[in-house]
């Protein structure tokens, strides 16, 4: 049979699965790269409205000590001096009024000399040793600096969902100016020190965090989503094309079955109708002769007795060929298999007995069906003499304590009837048991292997099925079902 279509269709459908694998790769490469682009654009936009609010703050709060305490201080005392407690207590105040809702942790300013000249953490009140770059380049340029920092990172806070107070911080440094000249002559905007603020930006960094969740979260599900619906898919397909694969290299193994017994079967009807007139006369005077030599005691008689065993052989093995050559149309008319089953039995109860089998019988009269009597006999003859030649052949070590059996159960529902027929033989090998219905194929020295393909035939155009099987404690089991409505 020629597998190049099948080969052709197994390569499309792998170029199918590249491409689609492909697909879902890069769709999903895609979703990653967006829920990135997205959560970090987010991130970014919130950290950025973050700055803005704390720039904001230390403008305000520079506004607000340069107007409630560095004038009044200059005007009441002539200079700033924060170790008088006077002075210490009114800046506190002013501060402490500013930034008491905008979770500020800490706050200090820096003088020139780069001191702590006031904290919320009274204890760092005239150290030195704690300005960073940013620090140093506010007093010097001016320029304003802000910072975020986090305790875990940005893959440990998308995996913290429980973060502790003060997780991520948002640290300002921002140069401490004065708003107007405060002596003539004196430049606006004189920097007077550093303010560097602490604040506590954990909650609303979260949401930040919980926006990346969700969008990671849905481009993942969209991705399983597409892989699973993908998955299902290609197993489908892949099921559909193996299914058809074997229904067309089936198909195509049927008709060039088909095509050869149509050709075999011409030749071989031909062929065995003239053979089976000269066969008979062969053989109906083979058996007058045997006859006659029996009776005086010819020494030929063996002879005879061979020529005629065989004709009969040969008639039945040409008789085998034209029925199924030539298979005949079923009459229709009501057949009780019971009585069918009687008649085979009847015929084979003296072989049964000869060899030992025992017979089960568990069928009753009244199991009716519609078709032709004599081709249904010839259907169960053939199943149970194969039954007992094949318990018969058996090697005498395998034959069952209590001796061969065979059990024959006849059942009716309301699909139709059941025909059961086991043995206590070696039963189908299991190789063999898919090809035993086959034309030609037999494991017989002497056979035709024809018997199960005239059967298969038989039953189909009585619109029943021939299931063969092995029984669960060993044996043959062959089933005929019988279906209410025949063809």
């Amino acid at each position: 049979m020629d597998k190049k279509p099948a080969k052709d269709v197994e390569q499309s459908l792998g170029l199918v699965k590249f491409i689609s694998w492909s697909s879902l790769a890069f769709i999903l490469l895609i979703n990653l790269f967006l829920s990135i682009f997205l959560s970090n654009y987010g991130r970014q936009e919130v950290l950025s409205k973050q700055k803005e609010f704390a720039r904001l703050l230390a403008e305000n709060l520079n506004h607000q000590i340069y107007q409630r305490f560095t004038l009044p201080t200059v005007l009441g005392f002539g200079r700033v001096e924060l170790q008088q407690p006077a002075q210490y207590e009114q800046l506190e105040k002013v501060i402490t009024s500013t930034i008491h809702s905008f979770h500020v942790m800490d706050l200090r300013i820096y003088d020139f000399d780069k001191r702590i000249s006031f904290a919320t953490e009274k204890d760092l009140i005239g150290q030195t040793g704690y300005t960073g770059e940013a620090v140093v380049e506010a007093l010097d340029n001016g320029k304003s600096d802000f910072q975020v920092l986090s305790r875990t990172g940005a893959l440990g806070g998308i995996l913290d969902f429980t973060p502790q107070p003060g997780a991520v911080i948002l640290r300002t440094i921002y140069p401490l100016r004065t708003e107007r000249p405060m002596s003539s002559g004196a430049p606006a905007g004189v920097i007077m020190g550093v303010l560097e603020i602490t604040q506590d930006i954990t909650e609303d960094y979260q949401k930040v965090v919980n926006f990346q969740r969700i969008i990671i979260l849905s481009a993942v599900a969209s991705s399983l989503a597409l892989y699973v619906a993908l998955a299902v898919i290609m197993r489908r397909a892949g099921r559909i094309n193996a299914q058809r694969i074997q229904e067309r290299e089936a198909l195509e193994r049927e008709l060039q079955q088909q095509e050869k017994l149509a050709g075999m079967g011409r030749v071989v009807a031909g062929i065995a109708h003239e053979i089976r007139n000269p066969l008979g006369i062969i053989r109906s005077s083979a058996e007058l002769l045997l006859k006659k030599a029996e009776k005086t005691g010819d020494p030929t008689s063996r002879i005879l007795a061979a020529i005629f065993e065989e004709s009969k052989r040969l008639s039945k093995t040409v008789g085998d060929f034209l029925d199924y050559a030539r298979p005949k149309t079923p009459r229709q008319e009501d057949v009780d298999l019971a009585l069918i089953l009687d008649q085979v039995l009847a015929f084979l109860e003296s072989k049964c007995e000869e060899h030992g089998v025992a017979v089960v019988r568990d069928y009753a009269k009244g199991a009716i069906i519609r078709g032709d009597k004599d081709l249904l006999y010839r259907a169960v003859y053939n199943i149970v003499g194969n039954a007992l030649d094949a318990m018969v052949m058996a090697p005498a070590q395998s034959v069952p304590p209590g001796g061969h059996r065979l059990e024959i159960r006849l059942t009716a529902d309301s699909n139709g009837v059941l025909l059961a027929i086991a043995d206590t033989g070696p039963g189908f090998d299991p190789g063999h048991k898919d090809k035993a219905p086959d034309p030609f194929f037999t494991t017989k020295d002497t056979g035709t292997g024809l018997g199960l393909a005239i059967v298969k035939n038989i039953l189909e155009s009585h619109n029943a099925t021939l299931t063969l099987d092995n029984a669960e404690d060993g044996g043959a089991k062959v089933e005929m079902r019988f279906l209410k409505k025949a063809c």
